[in-house]
């Protein structure tokens, strides 16, 4: 045998021997596709990963599978009582963010999103009780989402009924918002710096929950040293952080306010309230962070959801009819709409929910880390285990929906026509790690479609319900290139 017979019979053995050792690590866990060396059962996946994509599987292996990414096992949750379970009553359980390598350059182990131990539980608890003194002071942040979606109401007024892609301006106004609740003022709509701070924010959404991502995950040095969308979306981080960090010295210079009006002047004056605890995990770099994972997650799912909402009314005018009806028979022409207003619009609401329901933005949730053993409906799944919970599947669970395929605000509404919460809507996720801004989100979301609806009729370019757009698969899934009209009404 030649040096080369050699090097392949070793490498084939090599390739044997790691089969064998992913067989007997699988009987650990919950039953899934067979896994191969290298590849894992990544095959049963394919490239182009699908809403529906984790609901098929579950219809062959069950509620709960488990998937390998190489030799890394993934525990899938599918369906509303499965991962209502995993998140919600076995509270702390999942509470676990993996130290993925690209989770480490987009958190670092700080802030909120991609914390764990008692630097996450201090910043959520401080992040969370924040938002919410913001969101209560009435005169500040819901008059500055009033303006936001005035603005956005002229901009595309501006285009007289022309064909427009809403994905750009409806991104920069949900950034103004994360700014103006984090350093108490907005950046103008055509400043540079809001252009460049959305176009990153843009590029890091689009990189995420790629496969460029998942082999950045598996083979980070090597990746390191190779050109592709990795490097821009390496670039867009340091980028955001820095602007951050501006804006944070800017605070400084003024001091610590003794009646803080936005978040950074609320984090600053709590470091300055514990600088003497040598166990605190507020600091300045914790506040960049957490400031980040805000805009991270407040401003590309905005844009998303209201992409699809507006979508959504081009191909059922109908729809889109009857909630101008509501609105302009309910509201008065010349006021700005606000969130209080949701209770007057029931049918708005609703309309509202299922976009968020059918469109399914948050696809499957940031994976978890079991911090203990966990017996969920009979499955064993060990601590340090990374757990997925698919959204989708419960906002798609035909056991929870009437019509879960098909775009039925009825879904949120009683016998009688009046707006119906569900415990099956997780749009925001669920348990200890769900969204920390869920009423900002829902605050901007309300105010800004009712104000658009109210304002135009929106119609696709070629008339009629126009073309199908398919989604676009990132950290959320995004409507793919289109153009809408909006003729002014």
């Amino acid at each position: 045998m030649g040096p080369s017979g050699f090097l392949v019979a070793t490498l084939l053995a090599l390739l044997a021997v790691q089969f064998v050792k992913l067989l007997w690590a699988r009987r650990r866990f919950p039953p899934g596709p067979l896994p191969f060396p290298l590849i894992g059962s990544l095959w049963r996946v394919g490239w182009k990963i699908r809403q529906d994509t984790l609901i098929k599987l579950a219809s062959s292996y069950g509620d709960v599978f488990t998937l390998w990414i190489g030799h890394v096992p993934l525990v899938v949750l599918t369906g509303f009582k499965t991962v209502k379970e995993g998140l919600s009553n076995d509270y702390g359980i999942l509470s676990g963010r993996p130290v993925l390598p690209f989770f480490k350059v987009l958190g670092n182990k700080k802030g909120i999103i991609f914390s764990n131990g008692n630097t996450w539980k201090q910043q959520r608890h401080f992040g969370q009780s924040t938002m919410l003194t913001l969101v209560q002071m009435k005169n500040g942040l819901e008059h500055q989402i009033g303006k936001e979606a005035q603005l956005l109401v002229e901009t595309f007024a501006q285009e007289k009924g022309r064909p427009l892609d809403p994905s750009r301006p409806t991104m920069r106004s949900a950034a103004r918002v994360i700014c103006d609740v984090v350093f108490g003022h907005s950046l103008p709509v055509e400043d540079e710096a809001l252009h460049k701070l959305t176009e990153h924010l843009d590029v890091i959404a689009k990189f995420k929950g790629t496969a460029g991502e998942m082999f950045y995950n598996l083979l980070p040095s090597v990746m390191q040293l190779i050109p592709g969308p990795h490097k821009k979306a390496l670039s867009s981080c340091e980028f955001v952080r820095s602007f951050i960090r501006e804006e944070m010295e800017k605070h400084k210079k003024n001091g610590v306010p003794h009646s803080p009006q936005n978040f950074t002047d609320f984090y600053l004056a709590q470091i300055n309230r514990e600088k003497m605890d040598s166990t605190t995990t507020f600091n300045e770099d914790n506040l960049v962070q957490v400031i980040a994972d805000l805009f991270m997650a407040g401003t590309g799912t905005l844009a998303a959801t209201l992409s699809w909402a507006l979508l959504l009314m081009v191909a059922h005018p109908d729809i889109q009819e009857k909630v101008h009806k509501e609105i302009a028979s309910t509201l008065d022409s010349p006021t700005l709409i606000s969130y209080d207003d949701r209770k007057k619009l029931p049918y708005t609401r609703a309309v509202i929910h299922e976009i968020q329901r059918f469109s399914t933005v948050a696809l499957f949730g940031l994976p978890r880390l079991s911090i203990q053993d966990l017996n969920l409906f009979g499955h064993f799944i060990p601590k340090d285990t990374l757990v997925l919970p698919d959204l989708c599947s419960v906002l798609l669970d035909p056991k929870q929906w009437e019509t879960p395929q098909q775009f039925n605000p009825s879904h949120f509404l009683d016998k009688d026509g009046k707006y119906m919460a569900r415990d099956e809507f997780f749009a925001f996720g669920a348990g200890c790690r769900a969204c920390l801004g869920r009423q900002l989100a829902q605050s901007e979301l309300f105010v800004m479609f009712t104000s658009l609806v109210k304002a135009f009729t929106f119609q696709s370019p070629e008339g009629g319900k126009g073309k199908a757009v398919h989604p676009v698969i990132g950290s959320v899934a995004r409507p793919g290139p289109f153009k809408i009209c909006a003729v002014p009404r």
